[in-house]
């Protein structure tokens, strides 16, 4: 995947939360359930608790987190002037990482606002927020960058740390790439999209089991990250043309790798203990994972997202 280089970029939605060193005094927990969690976020959770590296009994779908990290202190604004001087075009999106994800939130916001008008709604872009080993958030308390990238539905806000895409190449054993990385943002920005229907409220905290809500909300939003891929190409951005360019099967076949690297089977039988257990899944299989996102990339149509009604799962 590349990006039109003559294209402008709009880095109005990010925030860059990083900082070098100080902080501190993070710690507490990051509320997870409901459309508030990362792309592999509850995954790590049960990992994590299983291997004795948690703590299990936090309550109320809460996630302990140790003090003492360092992040955004309450009470900081954002400093956004380098990401703003360094990430003004498709050019800028080619070589440099805070740019090719400010380009691919470009791309979402201008696909999905597009969506919304069509169907006589009005489309509201989460800001995404860029940060560093941890962050403290507007609404669902403060989190490290093991839970994975995250939606936080109470602030609606994206939270990553941007090395999470190296670990997903180096722990996970992903291929990653380009496309890889957008499927990713494109994932939750799904949750954005299903928090704005009011489908996350469909799902109880803690839900889990292959048919349960939380699974059924992660498909959905796979899948609603494959309807942006279709239109990845076609969709034009503030510039008035569209930022995505060149989108080819090796770049879909990295995306799927990526499903399947953080469905809840291959995590639990590689990362965990080696037993699979699905009275735990919480995001869905590998298989799942990459069904729904081939679901939306093949249709286009976010109205084939519907995992709710379905018996079929996959």
């Amino acid at each position: 995947m590349r990006f039109d280089e003559n294209a402008d970029l709009d880095t109005s939605n990010i925030d860059d939360l990083r900082r070098g060193g100080g902080g501190g005094g993070v710690g507490g927990r990051v509320a997870l359930g409901g459309g508030g969690v990362g792309i592999v976020g509850l995954l790590l959770f049960f990992l994590i608790s299983a291997l004795g590296g948690g703590n299990s009994g936090t309550g109320g779908g809460g996630f302990a987190l140790p003090s003492g990290l360092s992040g955004l202190e309450q009470g900081q604004s954002a400093d956004n002037t380098t990401i703003a001087q360094a990430c003004r075009t498709g050019a800028d999106a080619n070589s440099n990482l805070d740019c090719e994800v400010t380009a691919v939130v470009n791309s979402l916001d201008g696909y999905w606002s597009d969506a919304f008008a069509r169907a006589g709604q009005t489309y509201q872009p989460p800001r995404t927020n860029f940060f560093s080993g941890s962050v403290n958030t507007g609404g669902c308390g403060s989190a490290t960058s093991d839970v994975g990238p995250f939606y936080c539905p109470a602030d609606n806000e994206v939270y990553i740390d941007l090395t999470f895409f190296q670990e997903l190449e180096t722990r996970f054993g992903a291929e990653g790439g380009p496309f890889a990385r957008a499927y990713v943002i494109a994932h939750e920005y799904g949750h954005h999209i299903q928090n704005l229907l009011g489908t996350n409220r469909q799902v109880r905290a803690g839900d889990s089991g292959p048919t349960s809500g939380s699974v059924r909300l992660e498909l959905q939003a796979d899948c609603y990250a494959g309807v942006w891929g279709n239109h990845a190409t076609t969709t034009p951005t503030a510039s008035g043309r569209p930022l995505v360019q060149d989108v080819n099967q090796a770049d879909v076949a990295a995306a799927l790798d990526t499903a399947s690297r953080i469905g809840d089977d291959y995590i639990q039988s590689n990362l965990g203990g080696g037993r699979v257990d699905q009275s735990q899944f919480t995001h869905g299989s590998s298989q799942q994972r990459e069904r729904w996102f081939t679901t939306g990339f093949r249709s286009g149509d976010p109205a084939r997202c519907d995992t709710f009604t379905t018996n079929n799962l996959g």
